[in-house]
Protein backbone atom coordinates (compact mmCIF):
# COMPACT_ATOMS: atom_id res chain seq x y z
CA UNK A 1 0.00 0.00 0.00
CA UNK A 2 2.76 2.37 1.12
CA UNK A 3 4.64 1.72 -1.87
CA UNK A 4 1.75 2.06 -4.59
CA UNK A 5 1.10 5.90 -2.60
CA UNK A 6 5.06 6.69 -3.17
CA UNK A 7 4.91 5.66 -6.87
CA UNK A 8 1.58 8.07 -7.35
CA UNK A 9 3.71 10.69 -6.16
CA UNK A 10 6.63 9.93 -8.17
CA UNK A 11 4.56 9.96 -11.27
CA UNK A 12 2.96 13.40 -9.90
CA UNK A 13 6.46 14.66 -9.24
CA UNK A 14 7.57 13.33 -12.54
CA UNK A 15 4.78 15.18 -14.39
CA UNK A 16 5.19 18.64 -12.84
CA UNK A 17 8.71 18.25 -13.71
CA UNK A 18 7.37 17.91 -17.71
CA UNK A 19 5.12 20.28 -17.36
CA UNK A 20 7.24 22.83 -15.38
CA UNK A 21 9.97 22.09 -18.68
CA UNK A 22 7.52 22.52 -21.36
CA UNK A 23 6.17 25.50 -19.71
CA UNK A 24 9.36 27.40 -20.22
CA UNK A 25 9.56 26.27 -23.60
CA UNK A 26 6.00 27.53 -24.45
CA UNK A 27 6.60 30.91 -22.76
CA UNK A 28 9.35 31.06 -24.68
CA UNK A 29 7.62 30.56 -27.99
CA UNK A 30 4.96 32.92 -26.73
CA UNK A 31 7.58 35.94 -25.38
CA UNK A 32 7.33 37.82 -28.61
CA UNK A 33 3.71 38.04 -28.92
CA UNK A 34 3.78 38.42 -24.77
CA UNK A 35 5.83 41.65 -25.66
CA UNK A 36 3.35 43.28 -28.51
CA UNK A 37 0.67 42.14 -25.83
CA UNK A 38 1.95 44.73 -23.56
CA UNK A 39 2.40 46.90 -25.88
CA UNK A 40 -1.05 46.51 -26.88
CA UNK A 41 -2.60 46.90 -23.79
CA UNK A 42 -0.97 49.42 -22.56
CA UNK A 43 -2.44 51.62 -25.22
CA UNK A 44 -5.48 50.16 -24.61
CA UNK A 45 -5.92 51.06 -21.68
CA UNK A 46 -4.24 55.12 -22.02
CA UNK A 47 -6.73 57.70 -22.08
CA UNK A 48 -9.14 57.73 -18.99
CA UNK A 49 -9.09 59.78 -15.92
CA UNK A 50 -6.04 59.60 -13.10
CA UNK A 51 -8.84 58.74 -11.06
CA UNK A 52 -10.47 55.31 -13.15
CA UNK A 53 -6.98 54.29 -14.59
CA UNK A 54 -6.72 51.29 -12.28
CA UNK A 55 -10.68 50.18 -11.84
CA UNK A 56 -10.48 50.14 -15.78
CA UNK A 57 -7.60 48.42 -15.96
CA UNK A 58 -9.12 45.96 -13.04
CA UNK A 59 -12.42 45.86 -15.16
CA UNK A 60 -9.77 44.78 -18.54
CA UNK A 61 -7.98 42.19 -16.16
CA UNK A 62 -10.80 40.20 -15.45
CA UNK A 63 -12.36 40.23 -18.95
CA UNK A 64 -8.92 38.92 -19.83
CA UNK A 65 -9.30 36.14 -17.02
CA UNK A 66 -12.93 35.08 -18.40
CA UNK A 67 -11.36 35.27 -22.16
CA UNK A 68 -8.91 32.40 -21.30
CA UNK A 69 -11.21 30.20 -19.49
CA UNK A 70 -13.16 30.69 -22.76
CA UNK A 71 -10.60 30.06 -25.11
CA UNK A 72 -8.42 27.36 -23.00
CA UNK A 73 -10.46 24.25 -23.53
CA UNK A 74 -12.14 25.37 -26.42
CA UNK A 75 -8.71 25.37 -27.92
CA UNK A 76 -7.93 21.97 -26.52
CA UNK A 77 -11.25 20.54 -27.86
CA UNK A 78 -10.11 22.05 -31.36
CA UNK A 79 -6.68 20.44 -31.08
CA UNK A 80 -7.89 17.48 -30.31
CA UNK A 81 -11.29 17.02 -33.04
CA UNK A 82 -11.26 19.76 -35.41
CA UNK A 83 -7.81 20.87 -36.14
CA UNK A 84 -8.12 22.30 -39.45
CA UNK A 85 -10.80 24.88 -37.63
CA UNK A 86 -7.72 26.87 -35.62
CA UNK A 87 -6.56 28.67 -38.84
CA UNK A 88 -9.63 29.93 -40.35
CA UNK A 89 -10.33 31.50 -36.49
CA UNK A 90 -6.49 32.91 -36.51
CA UNK A 91 -7.09 34.28 -39.93
CA UNK A 92 -10.27 36.63 -38.50
CA UNK A 93 -8.61 37.83 -35.69
CA UNK A 94 -5.80 38.43 -37.89
CA UNK A 95 -8.08 40.62 -40.20
CA UNK A 96 -9.38 42.63 -36.73
CA UNK A 97 -5.95 43.49 -35.44
CA UNK A 98 -4.71 44.95 -38.95
CA UNK A 99 -8.18 46.59 -38.90
CA UNK A 100 -7.70 47.82 -35.42
CA UNK A 101 -3.80 48.52 -36.21
CA UNK A 102 -5.19 50.71 -39.59
CA UNK A 103 -7.54 52.81 -37.66
CA UNK A 104 -5.68 53.66 -35.32
CA UNK A 105 -3.26 55.07 -38.19
CA UNK A 106 -6.31 56.25 -39.74
CA UNK A 107 -7.28 58.46 -36.53
CA UNK A 108 -3.57 59.78 -36.00
CA UNK A 109 -3.66 61.22 -39.06
CA UNK A 110 -7.37 62.47 -39.56
CA UNK A 111 -8.57 62.73 -35.62
CA UNK A 112 -5.63 63.99 -34.03
CA UNK A 113 -7.50 66.38 -31.77
CA UNK A 114 -9.76 63.61 -30.09
CA UNK A 115 -7.13 61.16 -29.97
CA UNK A 116 -4.85 63.30 -27.70
CA UNK A 117 -7.01 63.91 -24.76
CA UNK A 118 -7.89 61.17 -21.89
CA UNK A 119 -12.17 60.89 -21.98
CA UNK A 120 -12.73 63.12 -18.88
CA UNK A 121 -11.50 65.75 -21.20
CA UNK A 122 -13.29 65.30 -24.46
CA UNK A 123 -16.86 64.27 -22.42
CA UNK A 124 -18.11 66.29 -19.80
CA UNK A 125 -21.75 64.42 -19.44
CA UNK A 126 -21.36 61.93 -16.72
CA UNK A 127 -23.64 59.51 -18.61
CA UNK A 128 -21.61 59.78 -21.90
CA UNK A 129 -18.62 59.38 -20.40
CA UNK A 130 -19.29 56.22 -18.39
CA UNK A 131 -20.78 54.56 -21.39
CA UNK A 132 -17.65 55.90 -23.61
CA UNK A 133 -15.52 54.29 -20.65
CA UNK A 134 -17.81 51.18 -21.19
CA UNK A 135 -16.97 51.29 -25.02
CA UNK A 136 -13.56 51.28 -25.02
CA UNK A 137 -12.65 48.86 -22.30
CA UNK A 138 -15.20 46.61 -24.52
CA UNK A 139 -12.75 47.19 -26.95
CA UNK A 140 -9.47 46.17 -25.02
CA UNK A 141 -11.17 43.13 -24.13
CA UNK A 142 -12.36 41.82 -27.26
CA UNK A 143 -8.58 42.79 -28.63
CA UNK A 144 -7.17 40.69 -25.71
CA UNK A 145 -9.17 38.30 -26.68
CA UNK A 146 -7.42 38.10 -30.55
CA UNK A 147 -3.80 38.08 -28.60
CA UNK A 148 -5.07 35.43 -26.23
CA UNK A 149 -6.34 32.84 -29.07
CA UNK A 150 -2.96 33.75 -30.89
CA UNK A 151 -1.17 32.96 -27.69
CA UNK A 152 -2.63 30.09 -26.45
CA UNK A 153 -2.40 28.61 -29.88
CA UNK A 154 1.00 29.29 -30.45
CA UNK A 155 1.63 28.08 -26.65
CA UNK A 156 -0.35 24.90 -27.64
CA UNK A 157 2.16 23.82 -30.90
CA UNK A 158 5.00 24.14 -28.76
CA UNK A 159 3.55 21.17 -26.40
CA UNK A 160 1.77 19.25 -29.30
CA UNK A 161 4.14 16.28 -29.22
CA UNK A 162 3.01 15.90 -25.38
CA UNK A 163 0.92 14.27 -23.19
CA UNK A 164 -2.48 15.92 -22.90
CA UNK A 165 -1.90 16.21 -19.01
CA UNK A 166 1.33 18.12 -19.61
CA UNK A 167 0.01 20.12 -22.20
CA UNK A 168 -2.78 21.77 -20.40
CA UNK A 169 -0.71 22.56 -17.18
CA UNK A 170 1.98 24.06 -19.54
CA UNK A 171 -0.31 26.72 -21.50
CA UNK A 172 -2.78 27.10 -18.67
CA UNK A 173 0.52 28.88 -17.42
CA UNK A 174 1.64 30.29 -20.04
CA UNK A 175 -1.95 31.87 -20.35
CA UNK A 176 -1.97 32.67 -16.56
CA UNK A 177 1.01 34.27 -17.52
CA UNK A 178 -0.19 36.46 -20.32
CA UNK A 179 -2.88 38.40 -18.14
CA UNK A 180 -0.90 38.21 -14.63
CA UNK A 181 2.33 39.40 -16.44
CA UNK A 182 1.01 41.58 -18.66
CA UNK A 183 -1.18 43.44 -16.98
CA UNK A 184 0.65 43.47 -13.87
CA UNK A 185 3.43 45.52 -15.72
CA UNK A 186 0.61 47.66 -17.33
CA UNK A 187 -0.55 48.83 -13.69
CA UNK A 188 2.95 49.99 -12.94
CA UNK A 189 3.06 52.03 -15.90
CA UNK A 190 0.18 53.84 -15.92
CA UNK A 191 0.77 54.48 -11.72
CA UNK A 192 4.41 55.55 -12.09
CA UNK A 193 3.60 59.04 -11.64
CA UNK A 194 2.13 57.92 -8.46
CA UNK A 195 5.75 56.81 -7.55
CA UNK A 196 6.91 60.18 -8.73
CA UNK A 197 5.16 62.26 -6.57
CA UNK A 198 5.35 60.24 -3.12
CA UNK A 199 9.38 60.48 -4.03
CA UNK A 200 8.81 64.22 -4.70
CA UNK A 201 6.58 64.34 -1.35
CA UNK A 202 8.89 62.53 0.78
CA UNK A 203 12.34 64.44 -0.51
CA UNK A 204 10.59 67.15 1.96
CA UNK A 205 11.64 65.72 5.05
CA UNK A 206 15.29 64.80 3.67
CA UNK A 207 18.49 66.96 2.90
CA UNK A 208 21.49 67.20 1.05
CA UNK A 209 22.48 64.38 -1.78
CA UNK A 210 19.48 61.84 -0.53
CA UNK A 211 16.81 65.07 -0.87
CA UNK A 212 18.24 66.28 -4.53
CA UNK A 213 18.24 62.07 -5.53
CA UNK A 214 14.55 61.48 -3.91
CA UNK A 215 13.44 64.73 -6.50
CA UNK A 216 15.56 63.64 -9.44
CA UNK A 217 14.12 60.59 -9.35
CA UNK A 218 10.47 61.65 -8.31
CA UNK A 219 10.47 64.27 -11.18
CA UNK A 220 11.75 62.13 -14.09
CA UNK A 221 8.90 59.33 -13.08
CA UNK A 222 6.73 62.25 -13.67
CA UNK A 223 7.41 63.13 -16.98
CA UNK A 224 8.36 60.09 -18.43
CA UNK A 225 4.80 58.51 -17.89
CA UNK A 226 3.56 61.00 -20.65
CA UNK A 227 6.19 59.99 -22.88
CA UNK A 228 5.88 56.35 -22.24
CA UNK A 229 2.72 56.47 -22.74
CA UNK A 230 3.02 57.95 -26.15
CA UNK A 231 5.69 55.56 -27.36
CA UNK A 232 3.48 52.55 -25.81
CA UNK A 233 0.97 53.72 -28.31
CA UNK A 234 2.71 53.69 -31.23
CA UNK A 235 4.30 50.51 -30.56
CA UNK A 236 0.75 49.01 -29.53
CA UNK A 237 -0.31 49.68 -33.07
CA UNK A 238 3.12 48.27 -34.54
CA UNK A 239 2.57 45.59 -32.74
CA UNK A 240 -1.37 45.09 -33.98
CA UNK A 241 -0.03 45.14 -37.42
CA UNK A 242 2.45 43.10 -37.24
CA UNK A 243 0.54 40.32 -34.99
CA UNK A 244 -2.24 40.70 -37.54
CA UNK A 245 0.14 40.20 -40.47
CA UNK A 246 2.49 37.64 -38.95
CA UNK A 247 -1.26 35.22 -38.35
CA UNK A 248 -1.27 35.40 -42.32
CA UNK A 249 2.30 34.96 -43.08
CA UNK A 250 2.73 32.09 -41.02
CA UNK A 251 -0.91 30.23 -41.60
CA UNK A 252 -0.84 31.11 -45.35
CA UNK A 253 1.79 29.49 -47.82
CA UNK A 254 1.12 31.69 -50.53
CA UNK A 255 1.65 34.62 -48.85
CA UNK A 256 4.86 33.14 -47.44
CA UNK A 257 6.42 32.33 -50.15
CA UNK A 258 5.38 35.91 -52.02
CA UNK A 259 6.86 38.20 -49.41
CA UNK A 260 9.79 35.63 -48.70
CA UNK A 261 12.19 38.15 -49.99
CA UNK A 262 11.60 40.48 -47.10
CA UNK A 263 12.95 39.95 -43.74
CA UNK A 264 10.23 38.23 -41.56
CA UNK A 265 9.26 41.43 -39.72
CA UNK A 266 9.45 43.61 -42.92
CA UNK A 267 7.10 40.88 -44.42
CA UNK A 268 4.69 40.62 -41.56
CA UNK A 269 4.33 44.49 -41.28
CA UNK A 270 3.39 45.10 -44.88
CA UNK A 271 1.02 42.65 -44.96
CA UNK A 272 -0.41 44.25 -41.93
CA UNK A 273 -0.63 47.42 -42.86
CA UNK A 274 -2.09 46.00 -46.76
CA UNK A 275 -4.97 43.49 -44.69
CA UNK A 276 -5.73 46.82 -42.79
CA UNK A 277 -6.14 49.10 -45.23
CA UNK A 278 -8.17 46.80 -46.83
CA UNK A 279 -10.44 45.69 -43.89
CA UNK A 280 -10.71 49.53 -42.78
CA UNK A 281 -11.81 50.31 -46.61
CA UNK A 282 -14.60 48.12 -46.11
CA UNK A 283 -15.78 49.02 -42.85
CA UNK A 284 -15.94 52.49 -44.09
CA UNK A 285 -17.90 51.52 -47.22
CA UNK A 286 -20.13 49.50 -45.31
CA UNK A 287 -20.72 52.51 -42.62
CA UNK A 288 -21.65 55.09 -45.35
CA UNK A 289 -23.85 52.91 -47.59
CA UNK A 290 -25.65 52.20 -44.02
CA UNK A 291 -25.92 56.13 -43.14
CA UNK A 292 -26.77 56.74 -46.56
CA UNK A 293 -29.69 54.16 -46.53
CA UNK A 294 -30.39 55.84 -42.89
CA UNK A 295 -30.57 59.34 -44.36
CA UNK A 296 -32.93 58.18 -47.34
CA UNK A 297 -35.33 56.37 -45.20
CA UNK A 298 -35.83 59.18 -42.84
Amino acid sequence: MASGIFMILDDIAVLLDDAAVMSKVAAKKTAGILGDDLAVSAEKASGFSVSRELPVLWAITKGSFLNKLIILPLAFLMSAFVPWLIVPILLVGGVYLAFEGAEKVYEYFFVKDEKVKPLAAMITDEKELVDAESKKIKSAIFTDFILSIEIIMIALSAVAAETFTTQVIAVTFVAILATVGVYGLVALLVRMDDVGFYLVDKSKGLEGSKKTMYQNVGNGLITSLPKIIKILAVVGTIAMLLVGGGIFVHNIEAIHHFFDFLPAVGAELLVGILVGIVALAAEKGVHGLLHKNKDLVS
